[in-house]
């Protein structure tokens, strides 16, 4: 059994992963707001110790950036991390095993390409669309990595470089600055949208102005054809049709995999992005691309985690 860890800004989730990479328990608490690194270390100590007993390994993906493979993490949604020596702490609770970090975005394609819809594939890459994009690079069957572990980053690829919107990153025009989940919504809102699926677990509610909405209540909308929202979902279709066909003309890749909250939009997202991609992929090795949803859903992150333990020859972070 592997131990499993998922770290993020909204929850921190653990489960224990057998050898076929299926969760058989797993646990998940709320990430603290505003917490201090001690504080946020006990609740992460404190969700795992009852998973503890008889682990072979510890796999973790955490937000970024961090110091890789070190394992000093800085994620930008947990300002009360900053340096911290998550993987240290671990090894120093779990002595005598192996214990592995990456980045969560690249866990989850991982996971996508052991056990879900990259299965087979050996030149893909997972994209997570959520509260950022990010991703994970797959040649040869086997994970890349890059010099400081941040290969497959597809976020800050460029798609709109003349008056683009501006970046966390400093930059201007980037994917994820155009097609991150919030930044769509508020692009939405900017252009008049009134969110008809604003309310907890999806679930339609009045638009209040007081409560914050999602790319996954845009995505809902876009679905039931509001316009705005169906016009916000091509905007960011297109961008990442532009930015797959960069990264497929530069990698030779065959697979384009897709999850997080935004992935559920269906056709409005899926659609504008085979338009841009089959209008910016001319080479002809690059129009054998496929892009498809992620299917393994909420548990791909732990999935991912425990695939750096378990299938160490295709995934292992030194």
């Amino acid at each position: 059994m592997i131990l499993a860890i998922d770290v993020g800004g909204t929850k921190m989730a653990a489960a224990l992963v057998d050898a076929d990479g299926i969760p058989q328990r797993a646990a998940r608490v709320a990430t603290p707001l505003d917490a201090d690194a001690e504080t946020l270390w006990k609740t992460l100590a404190d969700l795992v110790e009852p998973l503890c007993g008889g682990v072979d390994g510890v796999g973790v993906g955490c937000g970024g950036p961090m110091t890789w493979p070190d394992g000093e993490v800085s994620p930008l949604n947990i300002p009360g991390w900053r340096g911290f020596p998550l993987r240290a702490r671990l090894a120093a609770r779990f002595p005598g095993i192996p214990v592995r970090i990456h980045n969560d975005a690249v866990c989850v394609a991982v996971a996508e390409h052991w056990q879900g819809a990259g299965r087979g594939s050996a030149d893909m890459l997972g994209m997570v669309v959520s509260t950022g994009v990010g991703g994970g690079l797959i040649l040869g069957g086997r994970l890349i990595n890059g010099g400081t572990g941040n290969a497959g980053h597809i976020g800050h690829v460029v798609v709109a470089p003349d008056g683009g919107p501006p970046c966390g990153c400093g930059g201007h025009g980037c994917l994820e600055a155009v097609a991150r989940g919030p930044a769509l919504a508020a692009w939405a809102l900017a252009h008049g949208w009134t969110p008809n699926s604003a309310g907890p677990d999806g679930r339609a509610e009045p638009y209040r102005e007081d409560r914050a909405v999602t790319g996954r209540a845009l995505a809902a909308d876009a679905l039931a054809g509001d316009e705005v929202a169906v016009a916000a979902m091509r905007r960011a279709g297109r961008a990442l049709g532009i930015a797959i066909a960069s990264a497929t003309h530069l990698c030779d890749l065959d697979l384009v995999t897709i999850g997080g909250g935004l992935s559920q939009a269906g056709e409005p997202l899926f659609g504008p992005l085979e338009e841009a991609l089959r209008e910016h992929a001319r080479m002809d090795f690059a129009r054998r691309v496929k892009v498809t949803p992620a299917s393994l859903g909420q548990e791909a992150g732990l999935v991912g985690a425990a695939a750096l333990i378990l299938a160490a020859e295709s995934y292992q972070a030194p």
